[in-house]
């Protein structure tokens, strides 16, 4: 290469330098004119703003509740069987069938029983005579005191057997013991029963009872006349009922309490055995400010949440209620009409600047 070309290449070189060091100054890329520098500084700063949901703080009725289950018993329910033994002569009834105290129901057969009596009243007859004739002497002192004494005994014995005999007939005529519905029956007309045979069942579920247990540590907030809503499986009706009987100890094994409430029942919608939901309100407060969950952080020494100001948040300490499926009672720390952010929680802190959307 001769001395030429070296100096055409340097030259090259060098002219390719002066460019590039006077390429910044020359101002070949920059922006149309018009364009302010500082919007494109201040556009970062603005997208800073965290998009987040809060809720404004409003009064609301809170009731504090506890779920638990139990089972519909009827008021009064009981298997029907005979005191006597003996065969079945008359069956008084319709299954199913609503009876007032006092229905016959069933009838056994009595004949011998009223052969019996009526022997004894002829009995009674002759020692009525036989004291009254005893009476007579012993006013006219013919008699002595003692004779007519055993005389007057034997009549009272007699009057003692038939008062004997009379009950067992009654009981040979099985009656309704009380306002009710009668079940099926389990013998026929001819059947020889016992005392141990079950005829039917009989039952009053109007009032119904409801049967549940709820954990020993409300022993002290629920008393005799607190109301109680419960559902069955059998009907989408929410029921009412009042409680009536508490147990006056808790189950040693489960640490709960049973007691019992009792729920009108005029359309029969209620049945004994039927699986009951029960809500049991504890207590009522007519001004709870509610948050929801989300919006609560714990910590070691206690919970807080963040509070939306003009445009930005800041932390406050609060003291947390009842809690329910969606929502936690805030007892101490805020204030009505307080806005309270409930979503980007992860991102923010004391000071961050926030686009709030405030939700329902």
């Amino acid at each position: 290469m001769n001395k030429t070309v070296k100096r055409i290449l340097t030259g090259i070189i060098i002219l390719v330098i002066l460019f590039l060091a006077a390429l910044p100054k020359l101002d070949l890329f920059s922006k149309s004119e018009g364009t302010d520098a500082s919007a494109v500084v201040a556009q970062p700063a603005a997208s800073r703003s965290i998009p987040v949901n809060a809720v404004v703080v409003e009064p609301k009725r809170l009731s504090d509740q506890i779920q638990v289950t139990g089972a519909i018993l009827a008021n009064e329910s009981l298997e029907i069987r005979s005191e006597i033994s003996g065969k079945v002569t008359g069956i008084s009834f319709q299954e199913g069938q609503e009876l007032r105290r006092g229905t016959l129901l069933v009838t056994i057969n009595d004949e011998e029983l009223r052969a019996q009596l009526e022997k004894l009243k002829y009995t009674r007859k002759l020692r009525e005579d036989m004291e009254y004739r005893q009476r007579l002497l012993l006013e006219k002192e013919a008699i002595s005191q003692e004779e007519y004494d055993q005389a007057l005994t034997e009549l009272n014995t007699s009057t003692a057997d038939i008062k004997v005999l009379e009950a067992q007939i009654d009981k040979s005529q099985i009656r309704a013991p009380f306002d009710g519905v009668i079940g099926l029956r389990y013998v026929s007309q001819g059947s020889y029963i016992t005392p141990q045979t079950v005829i039917t069942t009989f039952s009053n579920i109007n009032p119904a009872k409801v049967e549940f247990a709820v954990p020993g540590r409300y022993s002290n907030d629920i008393k005799i006349g607190d109301d109680i809503e419960f559902r069955t499986d059998a009907s989408d009706d929410v029921f009412a009922g009042k409680i009536y009987a508490i147990d006056p100890m808790i189950d040693p094994a489960t640490r709960t309490l049973k007691m019992r409430a009792i729920s009108p029942n005029d359309n029969r919608l209620l049945l004994p055995g039927q699986f009951a939901r029960i809500s049991l309100t504890l207590s009522r407060e007519e001004n709870a400010l509610m948050v929801p969950t989300q919006a609560v952080i714990p910590e070691l020494n206690g919970h807080k949440v963040f509070i939306a100001k003009q445009g930005t948040v800041e932390e406050r300490k609060v003291q947390v209620g009842i809690r329910t499926n969606k929502d936690v009672e805030i007892a101490d720390g805020l204030s009505q009409n307080d806005t309270v952010v409930t979503s980007g929680i992860l991102q923010i802190k004391t000071g961050s600047a926030v686009d709030i959307t405030v939700t329902e």
